[in-house]
């Protein structure tokens, strides 16, 4: 599969000797299996403001490399206003990068340093979290091609989701649950599609940064797929009242399972395999 790593490079809560902000580089190994894969890289590297360009975080990404021993398949990164610097680095190393909302693993360090390692350090400032804001875009309707003929809600238990490397399945990704925060008897809610173009449809959405799935309810109700970092499909329409109020239970499940929720492809409801398969948290980042 690949390693894939996870990357920020923005300001901190934290003043230099001159007042001005600190700047750091986070890069660690993103995950992509319901387990631990691979070398556990953190790699952290405070810069000034001076030094904010695409040249130092290309040194930085290096040192990572040369730290592990080998380069990445690819580079995730969520903040939309750093893109530009961030892909120009990763391009010069031959990187790909992507805008995503995948990047789970780095989230959550982030998280843990804003709690116990920023306030400790000197010239801290507390402030709010960054801003990841950037331009709203309208929901797409799938290709034409790939609309499902129908769709179901269903769960499992987090203690089930265990198996999944020994599932057969043509498409997907997975993060350890430790991420998430929720206990092996928590029933996590998914979403199955059923497609005559399964493996199609499937393969369309691994080309995704897939984030999470949403619900529309109001005079136009719609279940919606949001990927990359502000991208948003129409994965269904919800024009029945039965269809939705299946979508509010899969929302009211969502919120009990901490957001944590799945979506799978399949061809027909009979079958023992999976097309594709996701599993997925909507979170905030910054």
């Amino acid at each position: 599969m690949g390693s894939v790593w996870e990357l920020d490079f923005y300001s901190r809560p934290i003043l230099d000797d001159n007042q001005k902000k600190q700047w750091e580089v986070l890069i660690c190994n993103g995950a992509q299996s319901i387990a631990e894969e691979g070398p556990n890289l953190r790699y952290s590297k405070f810069l000034s403001n001076q030094q904010v360009n695409s040249i130092e975080l290309r040194d930085a990404l290096q040192e990572a490399i040369d730290q592990v021993g080998e380069s990445p398949l690819r580079i995730r990164f969520f903040r939309y206003q750093m893109q530009n610097m961030i892909k120009r680095a990763c391009d010069e190393l031959g990187l790909p990068a992507r805008l995503s909302r995948r990047t789970l693993t780095l989230q959550s360090w982030l998280d843990d340093r804003q709690k116990n390692f920023y306030p400790e350090q000197p010239g801290y400032q507390a402030s709010t979290s960054a801003s990841t804001i950037q331009p709203l875009e309208m929901a797409r309707p799938l290709p034409d091609a790939l609309m499902g003929q129908r769709w179901a809600m269903v769960s499992l238990p987090a203690k089930g989701l265990a198996d999944m490397p020994e599932w057969d399945i043509g498409f997907g990704e997975a993060f350890p649950l430790e991420l998430a925060s929720i206990s092996p008897d928590t029933l996590v809610p998914g979403i199955l599609i059923f497609s005559e173009r399964a493996l199609p449809l499937a393969a369309w959405m691994s080309g995704l940064e897939l984030a999470y799935l949403d619900v529309q309810l109001g005079q136009i109700s719609q279940l919606l797929l949001e990927t990359g970092s502000n991208d948003t499909w129409i994965m269904a329409s919800l024009n029945r009242p039965e269809l939705k109020q299946e979508a509010e239970r899969f929302m009211a499940a969502k919120e009990q399972a901490n957001q944590v929720h799945f979506v799978a492809v399949q061809d027909n409801p009979d079958s023992e395999s999976f097309a594709g398969f996701w599993l997925m948290q909507k979170r905030t980042f910054g």
